[in-house]
This record gives C-alpha cells, sequence and structure tokens, in this order.
C-alpha cells in the first residue's frame, strides 16, 4: 500500500514560499508560547441528580483556587504564589503554566446553589452542583389510551 500526498503537502495555496514562511512564524517556540491558551481545559456534565464541572489545572494546590457565586454565576480564579526554586529550570516547552486565570459559569436555574462541592485531586478541579428537587430528570410509564 502506498501514501499519496495531495497537493505537494500545500495548504490551498500556489505558492510554497508563502506557506514556509507564515508555517515557520507561527511554530516558532517564543511566539507559539505566548499564543498558549492560559485558561484551563473545561468538561461539563449533567447526571440525575447534579452538574459537574471538571478542569485540568496540574501545577496547582487547593490553596490556589477561590470560588465564588454570584447570583447565577459561578467564578473559579487561581493564582499561584511564585515559589523560589533552588535549582533553575530551563524548559524547552512549557505548556501548561497558570499563574492566574478566572473562568465563569452562569448556573441554569434547576441548580441548588446551597449545594456545591468542589474537590481538587490528581491536577482536577471537580465541582458538583446538585440541582432542585422539582429539576430533577421524572421518568414515568404513559398509558396509550
Amino acid at each position: 500500500m502506498t501514501l499519496v500526498k495531495f497537493n505537494n503537502g500545500l495548504k490551498n495555496n500556489s505558492n510554497p514560499f508563502f506557506n514556509d514562511v507564515f508555517d515557520s512564524i507561527l511554530n516558532d517556540r517564543f511566539i507559539s508560547d505566548k499564543l498558549t491558551n492560559r485558561i484551563p481545559a473545561v468538561n461539563i456534565a449533567e447526571t440525575e441528580n447534579d452538574f459537574q464541572i471538571e478542569l485540568a489545572t496540574p501545577g496547582l494546590k487547593k490553596e490556589d483556587f477561590k470560588i465564588n457565586l454570584d447570583k447565577n454565576v459561578l467564578t473559579v480564579s487561581a493564582e499561584k504564589k511564585a515559589e523560589e526554586n533552588t535549582e533553575s529550570k530551563k524548559f524547552s516547552k512549557r505548556e501548561y503554566n497558570y499563574h492566574s486565570f478566572t473562568r465563569s459559569f452562569t448556573l441554569p436555574d434547576s441548580t441548588d446553589h446551597t449545594k456545591i462541592e468542589a474537590d481538587y485531586t490528581d491536577g482536577v478541579l471537580k465541582l458538583t452542583i446538585a440541582k432542585r428537587e422539582e429539576a430533577k430528570f421524572q421518568s414515568r410509564e404513559i398509558a396509550v389510551k
């Protein structure tokens, strides 16, 4: 089996020099490090009884987080204190580096604001927001007449 490369590797452009110049600029370590997303990735899930928000925040401690609720807006922020490092490190690539960030989530009216829990384990901050009793999924069988 032979792999065939279409367009000679060009990205919808007839001038290969144009692509090479921009690829080298955009793949430059200095620029790409500055453009790297500096907010944690998030997963949001809904179960029968609650909503779950998970933020990937490696390298932080429980004490670094601040979680606030203002009306229906849940705000998660973190600020990492600068640590004195006795051994100097020179990173060749650094993809997770959260000195500070803020993420806000608008909660639906079906949430119970008095039952919000936070747990930080293995670099993942997990927020569990309970649903009000009347908002929980209710299943029933419907009779055919």
